[in-house]
């Protein structure tokens, strides 16, 4: 089968395509003929060896997918042959073939293209986990989702929306910030522009916002503090990068910042994620929106794109 493989880290021309067997099918596990994966931040982290922790040489990157399953392994009721699935957390999607355990696979509603099946699993998944498992988000409260035209960001939006929260966003193009009011925000403000702090906080009567979800923590750390009301949460979800921050902004508001690692999601959490996720497929209130659909031999151009600014959606692998 064909795959992208990282045999040593470092920069997007090191994911090379191969050829190399197909994966063993396992008790508990189904085989998937993946149609697409999704290109997440952390692909290009664990390529380029600096995600603090690293899969041995030589690897398959990717961890979210969606295909059809091939095969079930022994055990296995829940799916059958030929059903179409997404699945989230296995390494290896950057593949024609991934073996799955089974709890880590969904059924794809009638009506989601493969695409979109790939855009679903972390970026979902992050942040229903930094929203309402981490910040314990409320309805009326409000949220500020910070870059929030990419994957996670546009998820953010949507899961907020559907709960009963007053959404704010930020986006850093015109096209982005016109995607992110379509998918559900009530304002959004260019995080590019000179003053855009003092314009969130006249937005909002000088209230400030219950819930900031930050995927660029090191540029946008600092104006946090100053956007946040009395007892508000930092979500920190993406970052890039170190900075200095003075502890007195935290102090004098009693601001809590939380690191967001879907990787620590306990199992219950993890059942929990999914079961909304399922529930919001259905009814439509969840529904990824694809920037760019680029073929499995062109991964390095998709670790490229993803890193760049101007997010309009999900980025995917056809395979």
């Amino acid at each position: 089968m064909k795959v992208i493989l990282v045999s040593r880290f470092g920069g997007p021309e090191v994911l090379e395509l191969k050829e190399t067997p197909l994966p063993q099918l396992r008790p508990a596990s189904v085989l998937i003929a993946v149609k697409a994966a999704g290109v997440n931040p952390v692909d290009t982290y664990l390529r380029a060896g600096s995600f603090g922790y690293q899969p041995n040489l030589p690897f398959i990157p990717g961890i979210d997918g969606a295909g059809i399953i091939e095969e079930v392994g022994e055990g296995v009721s829940k799916f059958h042959k030929g059903q179409a699935v997404f699945f989230q957390g296995v390494l290896g999607s950057y593949a024609q073939y991934i073996v799955c355990p089974e709890d880590r696979v969904f059924e794809l509603p009638q009506g989601f293209s493969f695409s979109q099946g790939a855009a679903i699993g972390s970026p979902y998944a992050t942040a229903y986990h930094a929203l309402f498992q981490c910040a314990g988000a409320e309805a009326g409260q409000t949220v500020l989702v910070h870059g929030a035209s990419g994957g996670v960001g546009i998820a953010a939006v949507q899961w907020a929306k559907s709960r009963g929260l007053r959404v704010l966003a930020t986006a850093g193009t015109a096209k982005g910030k016109e995607l992110v009011l379509d998918v559900g925000a009530e304002m959004v403000f260019n995080h590019g522009e000179e003053g855009y702090v003092n314009k969130i906080l006249e937005y909002t009567q000088n209230q400030g916002i219950d819930i900031i979800l930050e995927m660029l923590a090191n540029k946008n750390l600092e104006n946090d503090f100053s956007l946040l009301a009395n007892y508000g949460k930092i979500l920190v979800i993406g970052n890039r990068g170190k900075i200095e921050i003075d502890p007195r902004n935290i102090l004098r508001k009693e601001i809590s910042v939380i690191g967001v690692n879907l990787f620590l999601a306990s199992s219950s959490q993890r059942k929990a994620i999914f079961a909304a996720i399922e529930a919001g497929l259905k009814n439509k209130s969840l529904w990824p929106i694809i920037r760019a659909e680029i073929p499995l031999e062109q991964a390095a151009l998709a670790h490229k794109m993803i890193m760049e600014g101007g997010a309009t959606g999900k980025i995917v692998l056809i395979i």
